[in-house]
């Protein structure tokens, strides 16, 4: 049966535009945008017309669809690649039809959910390409009574966590600190936060979850089998398959955490304090996360600065806390007047450094801060990096500018689970992981773009001899296309042995044999995808 559609403003202007869409996109050949369009309605006739979802060029809202979630300027400029159309998703109908339309008609697409990919890979791609904007399904089922939730992909975070914290007060979910992250993106690449000592990444906590594949299929965790549930969480996104929506096995919590932030200056002995962190953070108690976050800030008289913050989370009262920091890491003098007894939800307040006592309601419509053009490469280290080269890296810090890095420690849960359970392999034997993050708002054009990048790969590099070979291991949500590319749609295996041992070590063997049992074919790819064989 044909669908008939409504004689809407929109019907008649996606109708109108068709003929003027058969150009060239990079090549000579004509681009087959028009018999995508025409392809989208066909499919999978469910009640939730899809030309609602449509936006092309000729839209007045496609540049603002398009760059609400981008979240890197780099990514941002008049000469980056833009889509042949935006398909924001409003039903699993409007996902099964995109990707079936693109299919037949020699399209790639681009999957986004919260637009956080470091390297723009969710709606930047070199060949003609369309996004599947994922923000419309964002719903979130929490049941307290089997200790679960069901979330959408384009859910973000806060989202989340709101819902979790409406329905229990001791219950919440281990991951990320970031509240506009999107479900898809985050889960997909492992998903870490401030309890993963106590009870692992996000991916360790997802027991099922609904894909729709390259022809089209929903499948879920029992019809697509372990072998492509496995990969699917902590695989990276944008290889398998669109994820719909994922059941999260809820944590517990006690009713109130403690938090804290204490900060040291180069002048209050930082260096020695950040040195002896590095013995302490990985074997406390499950119950502590303690995050240094190494950075350069301006003081009262505008000079730059290099200081380091200590953030903890202890799932516990201050009463408890203290004797045990005085024990274990006295160095850090931390005091009563330093930490806040705070709820779960409270405490992703704190984390998303917003003020405490903010409402609750405010994490279901965030504005995103203004956005920054940003490098962020990653490193994990197995034994302590000695002063001598903590004092370089201050050094190297300050020359840059505008960086941070985040040493966040492993130990606990992450000890006991196998490198094998999932796709993300970095378990037992890393004392911490480091996020290296260089940021600039003013300075804009290629100049200064390629100054930030080169100082922050270079102070990478000097790193080198401190952390982690054969390989240089790296986390998947930190997406590093320095790690190597398949660039211009290609799909070369050896090259994506260069950046999926990085990010899987022995586990990328096992993910290339499941992408050529789910997508034998390659229509799910991008510079960094996993290959089939």
């Amino acid at each position: 049966m044909t669908m008939k559609f409504p004689n809407s403003p929109l019907v008649l202007l996606i109708l109108s535009i068709l003929s003027s869409l058969s150009v060239s996109w990079a090549t000579s050949e004509p681009v087959p945008i028009n018999g995508f369009l025409q392809c989208l309605p066909k499919q999978f006739h469910s009640g939730h017309p899809i030309f609602e979802a449509v936006y092309t060029p000729q839209n007045t809202s496609f540049r603002s669809v398009l760059m609400a979630r981008i979240k890197n300027r780099r990514f941002s400029s008049l000469a980056t690649p833009k889509p042949l159309a935006i398909v924001a998703a409003k039903h699993e109908s409007h996902v099964q039809a995109t990707i079936v339309c693109a299919k037949q008609h020699g399209l790639q697409i681009r999957i986004r959910s919260g637009g956080h990919d470091y390297e723009g890979l969710s709606y930047v791609s070199h060949v003609p390409f369309v996004v599947l904007d994922m923000f419309h399904l964002q719903s979130v089922n929490v049941s307290v009574k089997d200790e679960s939730a069901w979330v959408e992909s384009g859910a973000t975070l806060g989202k989340i966590y709101h819902k979790i914290a409406q329905k229990s007060k001791v219950h919440g979910f281990p991951a990320g600190v970031g509240p506009t992250v999107g479900a898809g993106g985050h889960f997909s690449g492992g998903g870490y936060g401030n309890l993963m000592r106590k009870y692992g990444l996000s991916i360790d906590n997802i027991v099922d979850a609904k894909l729709v594949d390259a022809d089209g299929r929903i499948l879920d965790r029992k019809s697509m089998g372990e072998d492509i549930f496995w990969a699917l969480i902590g695989g990276g996104g944008g290889s398998f398959g669109v994820v719909l929506s994922w059941k999260l096995k809820l944590v517990r919590v006690p009713e109130k955490v403690t938090v804290f932030n204490v900060t040291r200056t180069l002048e209050q002995g930082v260096t020695d304090v950040l040195y002896k962190w590095q013995f302490v953070a990985p074997v406390l108690p499950k119950d502590l996360f303690l995050r240094a976050r190494p950075e350069i800030e301006n003081n009262t008289e505008g000079k730059k600065i290099a200081e380091v913050s200590f953030i903890g989370q202890f799932l516990g009262q201050t009463h408890e806390l203290l004797p045990l920091m005085s024990e274990r890491f006295p160095e850090l003098g931390l005091r009563r007047e330093d930490c806040h007894e705070v709820s779960w939800f409270e405490s992703v307040v704190f984390w998303a450094e917003l003020p405490l006592g903010t409402p609750r309601s405010i994490y279901l419509n965030l504005k995103n801060k203004p956005i920054a053009f940003f490098k962020a490469k990653s490193d994990y280290v197995k034994k302590p990096i000695p002063k001598k080269v903590i004092e370089y890296m201050f050094k190297a810090m300050l020359e840059i500018g505008n960086i941070w890095m985040e040493w966040n420690p492993h130990g606990g849960r992450m000890s006991e689970i196998s490198s094998s359970a999932t796709p993300s392999p970095h378990r037992a034997g890393n004392l911490y992981m480091i996020q290296y993050y260089t940021s600039w708002f003013q300075d804009e054009g290629i100049e200064a773009t390629n100054r930030y990048i080169h100082l922050t790969r270079k102070l990478h590099e000097k790193m080198t001899p401190f952390v982690s070979r054969n390989p240089r291991e790296a986390f998947q949500n930190y997406r590093d296309l320095d790690l190597g590319a398949n660039l211009y749609n290609q799909s070369n295996l050896l090259t994506a042995r260069a950046y999926g041992s990085k990010y899987f070590e022995g586990n990328f063997e096992r993910l290339v044999r499941v992408k050529t049992m789910i997508d034998p074919h390659n229509f799910f790819r991008h510079e960094q995808s996993i290959p089939p064989i």
